[in-house]
């Protein structure tokens, strides 16, 4: 893919989650850079393999790694031809790894534009959505249609060819009305039960506070039957207080409430919101548990686009875009919760782009993601937060990527496997210049 490409197609997903412009603040102190081994794991090329990972990963119990690129594939289709996007495993073979194109996704009825992490199903196959394709009424825009959520099948007989395509089956076709459309970053959630939970970011109610003229957004279940599976919408947004824009995932706690933000809305300011679901009776009741406020002397956080995580405390902590990225936490008590900015991630003054996925903790309580740009060279980084005794976070960059064999910009966030090596993926560049696959072993 030419560079001229990947920057349109970068600023065109960059402009599906947000246009707004920002004042950039002091750059906050760091640490030095901690010795750490960086490898590119797979370097997309925009052919076959495809192109452009936005989304995180997913690793089996074998410690295969799974994931999705929004173009690439079949390339001649989909976004002025750049290709539709794939579902990939990498494997570690050796001393390297090898990557496999599971799907490669047309641009029809079957989907387009992943731009979410796939995930493994308790019945071992994997479950994604696509921002695209599928059909409905969203067939002008372009997404090329309204998104699907789809599950891919491992092949019932043994394969000994180098790339064995899994078998797709689209579970639901967002028809881009009342039951929404363009599910984008937010990875999908399994109950006990076996439904399905996730966001759509448009779609659903259409109205002046819904940034997009294709409506507000929706949180969504899909519920497997005899005949197939049906989709209840749990929640229509409406772009005032309750908030616009859903592109993050959900989270379950033990009372199976729901659990996740909102890019824009919360009120007059619309920086975005944290929201809870709860059954009520045949239904949901939606409450929000905060209103971000950046710029009124407010809580330094704006426009969460990723989802939370819980600590065994029961607090929240997600990310937000302000400027080069928040990191925050939510504490319940007798009285709500409150709300506090943890960290403020560095940047260089270049360019207004924080956090587009959460961050995760390990058994030590430290928390780990990473920013589309900012580091030295405003290519993004990958950071750690350590919490210090006494109250306080130290800030360290793990890695700051710098648009060459590394790769650049990273939408999604990183995983950890029980060695404490991170995983990730950076949307951008790399040595095949469509993106890269990365590890980073402490």
């Amino acid at each position: 893919m030419a560079r001229g490409e990947k920057l349109l197609v970068s600023r065109f997903w960059k402009f599906a989650t947000t246009t707004v412009s920002l004042a950039a603040f002091a750059i906050a102190s760091t640490l030095p850079l901690p010795a750490q081994i960086f490898t590119a794991l797979h370097s997309f090329t925009g052919g076959a393999d495809g192109a452009m990972p936005y989304a995180g990963l997913s690793m089996d119990r074998a410690g295969n790694l799974y994931g999705t690129t929004a173009f690439g594939g079949a390339v001649g289709s989909c976004f002025d031809g750049l290709g539709c996007g794939t579902v990939y495993k990498l494997s570690h073979v050796g001393s390297g790894w090898i990557l496999r194109t599971l799907y490669t996704f047309r641009g029809g009825t079957d989907g387009a534009l992943p731009g979410a992490r796939v995930i493994i199903g308790p019945d071992g196959n994997l479950y994604g959505t696509t921002a695209g394709g599928g059909g409905g009424n969203c067939a002008g825009s372009v997404y090329s249609g309204c998104g699907t959520v789809f599950k891919l099948t491992l092949p019932p007989n043994v394969c000994s060819a180098a790339s064995c395509p899994w078998t797709e089956t689209v579970l639901y076709r967002f028809q881009g009305g009342s039951d929404g459309a363009a599910p984008l970053y937010g990875n999908l959630l399994f109950d006990h039960a076996g439904n399905i939970y996730g966001t759509a970011s448009t779609g659903g109610f259409i109205g002046s506070g819904c940034i997009f003229s294709t409506g507000c957004g929706v949180v969504f279940e899909i519920m497997p039957g005899s005949g197939g599976w049906t989709e209840a919408v749990l929640h229509t947004f409406t772009g005032g207080t309750d908030g616009v824009q859903p592109f993050g995932g959900l989270i379950l706690d033990a009372q199976g409430n729901l659990y996740g933000t909102t890019a824009r809305g919360g009120g007059s300011l619309n920086y975005g919101t944290v929201y809870e679901l709860t059954r009520s009776g045949s239904g949901w009741t939606e409450t929000i548990l905060h209103s971000l406020n950046s710029f009124s002397g407010g809580d330094g956080s704006a426009f969460p686009y990723g989802g939370l995580i819980f600590d065994a405390a029961g607090d929240l902590y997600g990310t937000s875009d302000e400027v080069y990225g928040t990191v925050f936490e939510l504490t319940p008590g007798s009285g709500g919760w409150t709300f506090n900015t943890l960290y403020e991630l560095p940047g260089n003054g270049v360019e207004i782009s924080g956090c587009y996925d959460g961050v995760i903790m390990d058994a030590a309580g430290d928390l780990y993601g990473t920013t589309h740009t900012g580091g030295p060279s405003d290519f993004g980084t990958v950071f750690e937060l350590l919490p210090i005794n006494g109250g306080g976070w130290r800030y360290q960059a793990l890695h700051n990527f710098t648009d060459r064999d590394d790769g650049a910009g990273p939408f999604g966030g990183v995983i950890q496997d029980s060695n404490g090596n991170l995983f990730g993926a950076a949307a951008d560049d790399g040595a095949g210049g469509s993106g890269v696959v990365f590890e980073i072993t402490p």
